[in-house]
């Protein structure tokens, strides 16, 4: 009798709807295959340490019901082995001293970069399957699938900007909602057009390695003054968070108070950045400099979302991308690849080698950004108060506009060329 086989699975990088969905999903087709099964708690962060003792046999019974519920049963971490190589040899000394023949990570960009490198180091002598999650959707999926969790999140957010909406109506004021999303805008467009919100702001829509300050704050302070010109007094912005990671370094440490953090894949720890407040004081101060005063709130929308209870798409998702991790470790027509990202294509299981993910530029995974030439950003438009070119073939609108930035049109015009451009 052959000896039983073994399967690990860890969580890495932020928490996500769905999670527990992938765990459970894992554990209960593992099982059902024979195999025994160990999650492995806090990520990469106590295998890069070389410790294996962190980790719990999981059980049907124990992941029954885990599908259902937000957060992770094995909790998660940052911890990025691929800074060493002594810390990838002790990753991979840990899963072998826990005798895996398998391991299911689950993750986003940066844990699945890990578990490539991991995969490499193993020399093939442990399998990896990862599961591709993110709420802000930017890993590169066949189909233009969504990475599982941004659904749920986007849900959630959506319902949240809608709330906001009808307290800016009520009280005549602005909020400038900042969401997730480091390189992409997918989650700010998503919660921005399903809500219905006055204006989307996204780092895509900016040409450019690099976005200024000013930049920004024209593009909201143009809709504002638009707005205004319609008859409408408040309104709700959704600004991606990845609008301040194109921010320079030199001008991020101009502004007052601000002191930059990093994590530990090098990447500024944006939620310390507070982007919103940035805008919110520099539009206020222009709108101080025409003595007037500019109510405006700002606020973070994200961490709300990360261990929300899934809905049932996230549910049924997992489910199935659980499921097909453990069938391609099992299948023999897959034995020859050491590891891959599950993915689904035509509603059957598409097995992507981490090879084809690696952006040969950046020796990264690939990032998937907000298409400004697809129907999903183009619709989106034809809702929002933004400033367009045609609004200064306009001449009622442009005097208007003008008018309340206490400007000639044609130096509205001049001031605002870039917006439209």
């Amino acid at each position: 009798m052959s000896e039983q086989k073994k399967l690990g699975i860890l969580v890495g990088g932020g928490p996500a709807p769905g999670l527990n969905g992938i765990i459970s999903s894992v554990t209960i087709a593992a099982i059902n295959q024979g195999l025994k099964v160990y999650g492995i708690f806090d990520g990469y962060k106590w295998l890069e340490q070389g410790d294996s003792s962190h980790v719990e046999e999981l059980t049907i019974e124990k992941v029954s019901r885990l599908h259902l519920e937000g957060g992770t049963y094995l909790r998660t971490a940052r911890a990025n082995p691929t800074v060493s190589q002594e810390k990838l040899d002790n990753c991979v000394k840990a899963l072998k001293d826990l005798e895996l023949d398998f391991v299911v990570t689950t993750g986003g960009d940066d844990t699945s970069f890990s578990a490539t490198k991991i995969a490499e180091t193993a020399n093939a002598e442990i399998r990896f399957a990862h599961c591709p999650k993110t709420i802000d959707n930017d890993l590169p999926l066949p189909e233009d699938a969504p990475t599982f969790g941004y659904e749920t999140a986007r849900h959630l957010g959506a319902r949240l900007v809608t709330n906001l909406m009808e307290d800016a109506r009520s009280t005549n004021r602005w909020y400038f909602v900042i969401a997730m999303g480091r390189k992409a805008g997918h989650l700010a467009l998503g919660m921005g057009k399903a809500a219905g919100a006055t204006i989307t702001v996204l780092a895509e829509e900016f040409p450019g390695k690099n976005i200024s300050v000013k930049q920004v704050c024209d593009v909201l302070e143009a809709a504002i003054i638009k707005r205004r010109a319609m008859g409408q007094e408040s309104g709700v912005a959704v600004l991606a968070e990845g609008l301040a990671e194109r921010f320079t370094e030199e001008e991020l440490k101009m502004i007052p108070g601000m002191a930059l953090e990093y994590d530990e894949y090098g990447h500024i720890r944006l939620a310390e950045v507070e982007l919103g407040k940035i805008l919110k004081r520099e539009l206020e101060r222009r709108f101080a400099e025409r003595g007037e005063k500019f109510k405006s709130v700002e606020l973070n929308i994200g961490y709300e979302l990360r261990c929300a209870d899934p809905i049932p798409y996230d549910q049924d998702y997992t489910r199935n991308l659980g499921c097909l991790a453990v069938e391609f470790l099992l299948d023999p027509q897959y034995a020859d690849i050491p590891a891959a990202m599950i993915c689904v294509e035509d509603g059957k299981l598409k097995p992507m080698q981490f090879q084809e993910l690696i952006d040969p530029a950046t020796k990264k995974v690939k990032v998937r950004m907000v298409d400004l030439e697809g129907i999903n950003y183009k619709v989106s438009q034809q809702y929002m108060i933004k400033l367009v070119k045609e609004d200064f073939d306009n001449a009622e609108l442009l005097a208007k506009m003008a008018a309340i930035a206490q400007v000639t049109p044609e130096d509205f015009k001049e001031k605002f060329e870039d917006v439209v451009a």
